[in-house]
């Protein structure tokens, strides 16, 4: 697993934002680089970059080791990430990937997953319950 920043700033203005304001939030800062993409040419190929602003949107995206898009999140910056979702979203990736099973909403690890198969359409209320995830998805 990997993890990359990327934003229109500056090299310089990513290490004093890690010096400064992330490592007071996270002890030693975030454990990941901070790539600057000047001009918005990465931000432009994900479909972030508000070229009017000269900014990248926040965006996130999970990229599974064959380089396929499986999950993308853009919010702007009023709203804050949660993290957690996150490391939950790319714990369920993970776990697809090496199993073929799948996750119902809310999914964490040790919790049932659904093993596709033809007999299970139509009846995938007699094997997962909403009540066996965290919740119902909404």
């Amino acid at each position: 697993m990997e993890f990359l920043a990327i934003s229109t700033d500056s090299r310089f203005v990513h290490k004093i934002w890690q010096e400064e304001e992330l490592s007071k939030m996270v002890p030693g800062g975030v454990p990941f680089p901070m790539l600057s993409d000047p001009g918005g040419k990465i931000g432009s190929v994900y479909g972030v970059y508000d070229e009017a602003a000269g900014v990248d949107l926040r965006g996130r995206f999970i990229i599974d080791p064959d380089f396929v898009i499986r999950a993308m999140e853009v919010l702007t910056p009023e709203v804050g990430r949660n993290p957690e979702e996150l490391l939950r979203q790319i714990k369920a990736f993970q776990h697809v990937r090496a199993t073929g099973e799948v996750t119902p909403s809310g999914w964490q690890p040790g919790k049932p997953t659904l093993k596709p198969r033809p007999g299970l359409v139509g009846k995938v209320w007699t094997v997962w319950k909403p009540e066996s995830s965290t919740g119902p998805e909404l």
